[in-house]
């Protein structure tokens, strides 16, 4: 028996990607806005009968689909033919997606799973399943109303028993006695959060809260942060000095406790970040401030939409960038991807950390400075880079809701679990080189680092930090581990330098405009050329990461020598103007002559 594959669609925001996790187990995004699954997820389950495929594909409004991910799943769906389908519909939405679930279902197997079931009661709304399913022929269920044994038991029987092939009526919902629409207007919450002068303060103020309590001095996410390393420097480090052989001891605290320890003890602040940001999803605010920002944005060349790609970008820039693919507009597209790297995400959090005890004495303002002067940075390459066209900005509301506590929880632990997963494999691998290149020399004789052999071959970028007063080797090859994962950054600081930055207030500060600006890491070059090829993400964060060596020069003379900086102004106009045009001529309009290619 040939394995079969069971495709989950629906419109966007339906809740595919709830489905698809209660089916299979996994940690699939979700989310409460467009363009949270922008490719097709696969994870084989075993159920009584046989073998199955979950395939979870991106939200669809229509077949002649306008979105990039759209039109993944629509020609998802046509390449298996014979797949049957689990369409997912709100229930409040039931009356607008029938139509495509017409069109999607017809000569398949199918059937039909309605969602957020309690929200549509509670406003009035009705549906009789029953009546429904008789009428249309197929099976028809509840997916709130069902445990996990109980729903892959009725998929087992959908999939594996003699069923016909979905031929529909389109008169089903028509029916007030088959389904009644839930009462229309606004809530007193979601007029309050419709209302700019309400919702721009209100956000602020949460980003503001959120900052607040993850940086600020003896509040939680530093009160957790301290405890957590004083475990490394402290408790393992004691027991590591007790460790005879000089090799086996350097190897244990220089290689491991240091640089490790000096990274794991910001996941308490990297974990408060991601819970803000999980809360801000599942509340449904996104939405109304992306509907809110759109006129903002547009002075920018940007939609209300980026809202979301954006705000991802703090979480991971990875990440962030997939979600672009829910833009129309390829132009769009490459000009969020552009902004995105200068939005800080959480692997940048340990460098500014790590670096601003050197120009702050309050971690809290330095970081809030430098998450700010990233935005502003952000802003800056949309409006540099703006044309005059846009795609239209449509969006669907999410509904306001108080966030699960339980899906809040399990999102929490997987992101933590996915940031100490990386610090244990990845990021582990990366100290374990360092130190045995920074503590061997090329005879493989044990030495002090500026003997070692990656003294040798760090030497020579010493110099491109030199202008802003760090002529070190070990500054220049933080740097390029940044490349690798910006984790690596603050973890070579300490394991170098241990808790005191020894270049003073200045070359700290224009350090970490560097790390702000500077190309991402690997992961998001990745998804970078996924979305816009190889060469022009190689391209990007060549420019990317010599625009902010620049601007880390500029901020050094600026706060060095003051207004004398003023006569590197045209230089960096000049560099900008150049890349404009650049950027301008990678997607210029070519004009083709058919004449010539067919003769």
């Amino acid at each position: 028996m040939s394995e079969i594959k069971l495709l989950l669609v629906g419109n966007p925001n339906a809740g595919k990607s709830t489905l698809f996790n209660r089916l299979t187990g996994g940690h699939a995004k979700v989310g409460n806005w467009h363009g949270v699954t922008v490719g097709a997820l696969e994870k084989k389950i075993k159920l009584k009968s046989g073998s199955v495929t979950v395939c979870d594909l991106p939200g669809i409004y229509a077949e002649d689909a306008l979105s990039m991910e759209e039109k993944l799943a629509v020609s998802y769906i046509k390449k298996e033919e014979n797949a049957p389908l689990l369409f997912v519909s709100e229930c409040a939405s039931l009356d607008r997606s029938l139509p495509l679930f017409y069109k999607l279902a017809e000569g398949r197997r199918a059937m039909l799973v309605l969602t957020k079931k309690k929200r549509f009661l509670r406003e009035g709304g009705f549906v009789d399943k029953e009546e429904l399913a008789r009428r249309l022929r197929i099976p028809v269920i509840f997916a709130e109303e069902l445990r996990k044994k109980e729903l892959l038991k009725i998929v087992d029987g959908f999939l594996f028993s003699p069923q016909s092939v979905f031929r529909g009526e389109e008169n089903a919902p028509a029916d007030p006695s088959v389904f009644r629409p839930a009462k229309a207007g606004l809530s007193r919450a979601d007029k309050l959060l419709t209302n700019g002068w309400f919702c721009f303060p209100f956000f602020f103020a949460v980003l503001l809260f959120a900052f607040f309590v993850t940086f600020y001095p003896v509040l939680l996410g530093d009160y957790l942060k301290n405890g957590l390393e004083s475990v490394f420097s402290e408790t393992l480090a004691s027991y590591a000095e007790k460790i005879a052989s000089p090799v086996l001891r350097s190897f244990v605290a220089d290689g491991i406790l240091s640089g490790i320890g000096g990274v794991l003890g910001f996941l308490p602040q990297i974990a408060l970040l991601y819970l803000f940001l999980i809360l801000l999803e599942e509340s449904g605010l996104m939405s109304r401030l992306a509907a809110l920002t759109d006129g903002a944005f547009q002075k920018a060349g940007l939609s209300g939409r980026a809202v979301f790609s954006l705000l991802m970008g703090f979480g991971c820039t990875a990440a962030a960038i997939t979600t672009t693919r829910g833009f129309e507009d390829k132009k769009m597209q490459r000009r969020v991807i552009l902004c995105l790297p200068y939005i800080s995400c959480s692997a940048k959090l340990p460098v500014y950390l790590a670096l601003s005890a050197s120009f702050f004495s309050n971690p809290f303002v330095a970081v809030v400075l430098l998450y700010a002067l990233g935005v502003a940075m952000s802003l800056f390459v949309a409006l540099f880079l703006k044309e005059k066209k846009r795609e239209p900005f449509l969006i669907e509301l999410a509904p306001l809701q108080i966030p699960n506590p339980a899906f809040v929880a399990k999102s929490l632990l997987f992101q933590v679990k996915q940031f100490i997963i990386k610090v244990a494999t990845v990021i582990l691998a990366f100290f374990l080189f360092s130190w045995l290149f920074s503590s061997f020399d090329f005879s493989f004789t044990f030495c002090g680092a500026e003997k070692s052999m990656l003294a040798t071959l760090c030497g020579g970028f010493k110099y491109l930090f030199a202008p802003i007063g760090m002529n070190d080797w070990r500054i220049a090859y933080a740097a390029l581990s940044g490349l690798v994962a910006k984790e690596n950054v603050a973890g070579s600081l300490f394991m170098f330098f241990g808790d005191a930055f020894p270049f003073g207030a200045r070359s700290a500060f224009a350090f970490a405009v560097f790390m702000l600006a500077t190309s991402p890491c690997v992961s998001a070059i990745a998804a970078s050329a996924r979305e816009l090829g190889k060469g022009r993400a190689l391209l990007y964060a060549a420019v990317q990461t010599l625009s902010a060596l620049l601007l880390s020069y500029v901020t050094y003379f600026a706060l060095t020598f003051g207004t004398a900086c003023v006569f590197l102004i045209p230089v960096l106009i000049a560099f900008l103007l150049v890349g404009k045009r650049t950027f301008e001529n990678l997607y210029r309009k070519r004009k083709h002559n058919l004449k010539k290619l067919h003769r």
